[in-house]
């Protein structure tokens, strides 16, 4: 069979949402029953009520893998998206972003069904972020969305295992894995949040000894991933499940292991405070899978997410403020 050409670095699944994100003490948590750096599925109703309480707020596109596609592009790589919005006003202004920043981004929006989905952001003074997230048109996604032309196209497919809580995204992630492969291509993956590991624990495992090359978690989910109480203990397991596993560590940096290859990375110093911690392993994740796709090996890869994640991280929002392509050729030099 004739491979099609490699025409973008990565193509992301995942969900599309429109950000809100709203500074508020930890007060606003307690009383809302929220958990300090969780990830919480709302209905319709819940998500109003937060969304009336909310202070000021600032609205911006979003969606973890839509944001890592949008650090691939702003690192000079190519990059495509695919996730379901509707045709109402936040998804056309999702449509809008994405495609202004770089990214391929066709997925027709639905006609009729939920409206288009948003997550509620609350960051609290030590930049900590929770998230309520109303998934509406996102939600919809399935195989049908998934076209082997362009999974066939892109070096590597990059899954969200957010979407693991919709049985016929399970289904679109499958059936990506599967296009991917028959392309002679890799499959990666983000684990996403603790809390959803918790949920799909047996389901993530089959899909990383299975189906999944490059695996990205931070320290909390790899070690509730395999029911383990130190990271060390996760690094031997995960070493043997998958081909590269890329893992974040907050302040202690990153770890990136492949077999027996282990490259231990600092932390990128952020200038100045740290303002919002959303966004840092999406665009960890860009930079790692920006090098990865264009040659570079596995060490810079990793510097390159941790450069990609201090810059999110020195304001508000999950997407980069200025061009990543920029910054690393000062930096990383």
């Amino acid at each position: 069979m004739t491979q099609p050409a490699i025409t973008l670095d990565v193509v992301g699944i995942g969900n599309a949402l429109v950000d809100v994100l709203s500074h508020e003490n930890d007060q606003f948590l307690t009383d809302h029953d929220l958990v300090k750096g969780s990830m919480a599925l709302v209905d319709t109703e819940r998500a109003g009520s937060l969304y009336d309480d909310m202070g000021p707020a600032t609205e911006i596109s979003g969606g973890s893998v839509a944001n890592t596609m949008v650090g691939v592009a702003s690192f000079g790589g190519t990059a495509g998206f695919v996730g379901r919005v509707r045709d109402d006003e936040l998804g056309d202004v999702f449509a809008h972003d994405i495609r202004r920043s770089g990214v391929h981004f066709e997925t027709p929006p639905a006609t009729n069904g939920p409206p288009t989905g948003r997550c509620l952001i609350v960051v609290t003074p030590d930049a900590e972020r929770t998230l309520s997230t109303y998934l509406g048109a996102a939600a919809e996604i399935g195989p049908d969305d998934v076209s082997a032309e362009l999974i066939g196209s892109a070096q590597v497919t990059y899954l969200e295992g957010y979407l693991f809580d919709q049985p016929r995204a399970k289904e679109a992630f499958r059936a990506a894995a599967r296009h991917a492969h028959d392309a002679g291509r890799r499959v990666a993956l983000t684990l996403s949040d603790g809390f959803c590991v918790d949920r799909h624990r047996d389901d993530f495992l089959a899909l990383i000894e299975h189906e999944v090359d490059i695996l990205f978690a931070n320290e909390s989910e790899i070690c509730t991933l395999y029911e383990v109480d130190s990271f060390d203990a996760a690094l031997q397991h995960v070493a043997h499940q998958c081909e590269i596993a890329a893992l974040t560590r907050s302040a202690k940096g990153s770890v990136v292991i492949k077999g027996d290859e282990v490259h231990v990375i600092d932390v990128h110093a952020v200038k100045g405070a740290v303002v919002d911690s959303t966004g840092a392993g999406d665009q960890y994740a860009a930079g790692f899978l920006y090098g990865f796709t264009n040659g570079y090996d596995l060490g810079r890869c990793g510097q390159l997410g941790s450069l990609g994640a201090s810059e999110v991280i020195s304001h508000l929002g999950a997407r980069p403020e200025i061009s990543l392509a920029e910054l690393a050729a000062s930096a990383l030099r």
